[in-house]
C-alpha cells in the first residue's frame, strides 16, 4: 500500500516490559481501532506515531505515511491530527480563532473557509463565541473541525468520546467517523469501548496487559 498509514514492526516497551507489537496498514478513509485496558499501551502508541514519545517508554519499528518514513520526523512535520478525551480548544481564542490557528498560513480566504465549515458542522455564527460557552457536543465538533482544517494526512483519536453522555456520544461518534471517511484520512482510534469499535467499522486490534 503506497497511501495511508503503515506501522511496520512497531514494538513499544516500558523499560524492560513489552507493552505491544504491531504490524498494521491503515488505508485512506479506514479506521483501525486499538482496544485494551488502561496500561496496555494504547495512548503510548499514538504518542509514538505523533512523535511525542518520551522516556521511560522505548519504541522500535517504522511509521510510514503515504509512503514516506516519518519515524524520526519532528511532530510538526508529520502532518498528523490528534483528538483527545477533552476537546482542548484554546481558551484565550474564540471558536473561529481556534480554527484559524490550525489552518495552513498564507491563505487569504481562511476566515471565509472557516465560517463555511462551521455552518456545515451545525455551528453557524459560532466564530466569535468563547469556547467556554460551548456544550460538550459543540466543543467536540469544533475540535474535529479544527483537526480537519489543519489538513492532516492521518488522524489519531485518543478516546475522544469517553466524556460525552451516552446519547450525545452516539451522535458525535457517527458524525466524526463520517467526516473522517469523507476526508479520506487513515485513522487510528484507541478505546476500551466495544461500541466505539463497532461504530468505527474497521479492523480491530485487542491489547492485553
Amino acid at each position: 500500500m503506497t497511501g495511508g498509514l503503515v506501522l511496520e514492526g512497531v514494538r513499544i516497551a516500558l523499560e524492560n516490559r513489552e507493552l505491544l507489537t504491531l504490524d498494521k496498514a491503515v488505508a485512506p478513509g479506514e479506521v483501525l481501532t486499538v482496544m485494551g485496558p488502561s496500561g496496555s499501551g494504547k495512548s503510548t502508541l499514538l504518542s509514538f506515531i505523533a512523535g511525542f514519545l518520551t522516556a521511560p517508554f522505548l519504541a522500535t519499528g517504522r511509521v510510514l505515511l503515504d509512503g514516506a518514513d516519518i519515524t524520526h520526523a519532528p511532530p510538526e512535520a508529520r502532518h498528523v491530527g490528534l483528538l483527545f478525551q477533552d476537546p482542548m480548544l484554546f481558551p484565550h481564542l474564540s471558536v473561529g480563532g481556534n480554527l484559524l490557528f490550525g489552518m495552513p498560513a498564507g491563505r487569504p480566504v481562511r476566515k471565509t473557509r472557516a465560517a463555511e465549515a462551521l455552518a456545515r458542522f451545525g455551528l453557524e455564527g459560532f466564530a466569535d463565541r468563547d469556547p467556554a460557552t460551548l456544550s460538550g457536543g459543540q466543543a467536540s465538533r469544533a475540535a474535529l473541525l479544527r483537526l480537519l482544517l489543519s489538513e492532516p494526512r492521518a488522524a489519531l483519536l485518543d478516546e475522544p468520546f469517553s466524556k460525552l453522555d451516552r446519547h450525545l456520544r452516539a451522535d458525535i461518534r457517527s458524525f466524526t467517523f463520517e467526516r473522517l471517511r469523507e476526508a479520506g484520512l487513515p485513522t487510528i482510534l484507541v478505546t476500551h469501548d466495544a461500541e466505539d469499535a463497532e461504530a468505527a467499522g474497521g479492523p480491530v486490534v485487542e491489547l492485553a496487559l
